[in-house]
């Protein structure tokens, strides 16, 4: 229940537009929010608690007074509650974090030979700036492009053009000199406005711009500039070829996809412009709990753009934003410019955000990994884990097996090794299921187990081999039933490895002669440890049971077509691995395969 004094402040909150903060009893800002109407929203957080989430059940009983401040539109007020979210970091609120101190890239223009810098200070000072990166390395990484591809100066001198010589970036054809009077301010202000047109990109604009000043140089006789240009139009050439994408994309767009895990989100935005996919930026979202997507990406959206100097026309997003129409109207203010917001559920957009997101989950993978190779988390985790589920030592080698199958067919399992808390990829083991029919997914867990430990006692007859490394754990992907089929194994083949299994619903740990599950909570290390390695597990399995049912499906389509036999079908395999990529495939392309007649090419493109 509020206190009299919150009592008190609801009663007199006003209908109109603003922003709340609330306070705890040591008077700590621990939420800040922004309202069309401060009365009916504050009010509406101590109605019915049936009604509120976990998370805002736990802060509404700490709030012991509130504050608020009245905007003139709703536009006013999400700008203000942005300032605040960034001046005070509320325990209950979703950040980004570190947000203040991203770094940007900035062409000075406002200088007299403009420079470009890496910043992190993002001012209203005439300079053009492009950003946020996530990180210092990525924003150095694409300074170090721009740098290679366009003669501009980063040094901090003053320029009078008397300067005895340049230094060493001219002879490494990185500057063009203006310390020593070596150009002059046309030719100068042409290279920064490439830059500029480059980082918006729009680099075949500047390509064209190039091939003009080539041509003209070789017109006038001066060789040596011209093959200077032709070589930049090339290095610039490459670039862009490393940036295509998959898709055939359209016009200039952000597209924003995350995947959240525990109190975080990962955030991935990749750039389109000029229907170029010309780079991309993750971001870390913390506070993320209990949070639903759509809250998540619009917490996303404000705290990005707000400041972000590049705001493209189009937003594509994987969940809506809420307030949409109030973020719309704030965002053109911004750029100057209408900005459409969109969530697509099909076509090449939609493809897009699934690049986009699949882009997110891998860095949440690699974020992971970085964090558990850390030596202090990593040492904590298995000493945890050693005494949650009573090992006489930590695990320093882990196990864990997975199955994957549709309705039993293409079944296969998996073994991954974690040594020390990181993954032992060298160690992996696929199985093929031989034995088991049908759809039984503990009949070939024990067939995958029993022909593990068959190897083990093998070499340990014959030689070593890592098939003779016993595990300190073996982790099973399910509950109990899959975990009593594991020891049943692990009894027959008189091996005293421990064994535990985790449910994915609940994330519920399996020991044996237990009957409840042991619960660990979200944030223990020891879980968030089983969890990786239970999901490289299922990563790995899934990967060989799609690549064995793609060639299944790639060899059963081959067999209809009369006078493909078994070598030609091998040769068609080898070469283009899927039934997408031989439909694709030209006859011209076809013929190349090994053993292939114009006519047997176009049998195949008519029967698929």
């Amino acid at each position: 229940m509020a206190g009299n004094l919150v009592e008190d402040q609801l009663k007199r909150l006003p209908h109109s537009p603003g922003v709340y903060l609330m306070r705890d009893a040591r008077g700590t800002i621990i939420y800040v929010g922004k309202a069309t109407s401060l009365h009916n929203r504050v009010r509406s957080y101590f109605q019915s608690a049936q009604q509120l989430t976990p998370k805002v059940q736990r802060m509404v009983s700490q709030i012991a007074d509130i504050d608020f401040y009245v905007a003139t539109s709703e536009q006013e007020a999400l700008i203000m509650e942005l300032n605040f979210i960034k001046q005070y970091h509320p325990r209950y609120n979703v950040h980004l974090k570190d947000d203040k101190t991203f770094p940007y890239l900035k062409v000075a223009v406002n200088e007299d030979w403009p420079r470009v810098v890496v910043t992190r200070r993002y001012e209203q000072d005439g300079g053009r700036y492009f950003g946020p990166f996530a990180s210092a390395r990525s924003v150095k990484q694409t300074l170090r492009v721009i740098q290679r591809l366009f003669p501009f100066r980063v040094c901090s001198k003053d320029i009078n053009g008397k300067a005895p010589r340049p230094c060493l970036e001219h002879y490494l054809g990185h500057c063009l000199a203006p310390c020593a009077g070596w150009t002059d301010r046309q030719e100068y202000a042409q290279v920064i406005k490439e830059v500029i047109l480059f980082l918006e990109g729009k680099q075949e604009r500047v390509l064209r711009e190039l091939r003009m000043r080539m041509n003209r140089a070789s017109g006038e006789l001066d060789y040596e500039r011209a093959a200077l240009l032709r070589d930049q139009i090339q290095s610039i050439q490459d670039v862009i070829e490393g940036e295509k994408v998959a898709a055939v994309i359209r016009g200039e767009e952000d597209v924003i996809a995350f995947v959240q895990d525990v109190d975080q989100a990962y955030v991935q935005v990749l750039f389109i412009r000029s229907s170029k996919l010309t780079g991309r930026e993750s971001f870390l979202l913390q506070g993320t709990r209990e949070e639903e997507p759509r809250e998540i990406m619009t917490s996303f959206v404000k705290q990005y753009y707000s400041s972000c100097p590049q705001i493209p026309p189009l937003l594509l997003l994987q969940y809506p934003v809420e307030d949409k129409p109030v973020i719309k109207d704030w965002l053109k203010s911004r750029r100057g410019a209408g900005v459409d917001i969109r969530v697509p559920r099909r076509g090449v957009k939609k493809k897009l955000i699934e690049i986009a997101a699949e882009n997110a989950r891998q860095g949440l993978d690699q974020l992971k990994i970085r964090e558990l190779a850390a030596p202090k988390e990593t040492d904590g985790a298995l000493a945890e884990l050693a005494r949650e589920l009573s090992l006489k030592r930590p695990p320093l080698r882990i196990e864990a097996y997975d199955i994957s199958n549709i309705q039993g067919s293409s079944a296969v399992g998996s073994l991954v090794v974690f040594e020390k808390g990181k993954p032992k990829p060298a160690h992996y083991r696929r199985f093929k299921i031989k034995t088991v029919a049908g759809a039984n997914d503990y009949a070939m867990l024990e067939e995958v187990l029993r022909r593990r430990f068959k190897r083990t006692q093998k070499v340990e007859a014959e030689g070593a081999d890592t098939w003779a490394i016993v595990p300190d754990l073996v982790l099973i992907d399910g509950g109990k039933g899959q975990l009593n089929a594991a020891l049943a194994v692990l009894g027959e083949m008189k091996s005293d490895v421990p064994a535990v299994g985790l449910a994915k619903e609940n994330e519920e740990i399996f020991l044996p002669r237990r009957k409840e599950p042991l619960v660990l909570p979200k944030t223990s290390p020891a879980l968030q440890l089983l969890q990786r390695v239970r999901d490289e597990a299922h990563r790995f399995a899934i990967s060989y049971f799609s690549s064995l049912h793609r060639r299944q499906a790639f060899t059963s389509a081959l067999d209809t077509i009369p006078g493909i036999g078994p070598r030609r079908k091998s040769a068609l395999l080898r070469q283009f691995g899927s039934v997408q990529k031989i439909r694709d495939a030209s006859v011209e392309e076809l013929m190349a395969a090994t053993g292939m007649s114009s006519e047997q090419a176009g049998k195949i493109k008519e029967y698929l």
